[in-house]
C-alpha cells in the first residue's frame, strides 16, 4: 500500500476581534483625545504666563529689598565713619 502524504491543514481565517473598534469610533475616540488635550495644553500656557508674571514680580520685589539693605548698611557705615 502506498502512504499518503500527511497534509497540513490550514489555518481559519481570523475573526475579527471584539476588542476591535470600529474606525468611526477610533477617529471619534481620537479626536476627543486631541481636544482634550489642547484644552490641557491651552490651560497650561495660561498657568505659565500667570506663573512667569509672579517670578518678575517677586525678582523685583527681592532687587528692592536688596538695594534697601544695601542703603541701610552705607547708612550705618557713614553714621560710624562720621562719629570717629
Amino acid at each position: 500500500m502506498a502512504q499518503r502524504k500527511a497534509k497540513t491543514a490550514k489555518r481559519p481565517a481570523k475573526r475579527p476581534s471584539r476588542a476591535t473598534k470600529a474606525p468611526s469610533e477610533a477617529k471619534l475616540k481620537l479626536e476627543t483625545r486631541i481636544k482634550s488635550l489642547e484644552k490641557e495644553r491651552d490651560r497650561l500656557k495660561v498657568q505659565l504666563g500667570a506663573a512667569s508674571e509672579r517670578i518678575t514680580s517677586l525678582e523685583q520685589g527681592r532687587d528692592d529689598v536688596v538695594n534697601r539693605i544695601d542703603w541701610v548698611i552705607d547708612s550705618l557705615h557713614n553714621a560710624i565713619e562720621s562719629e570717629a
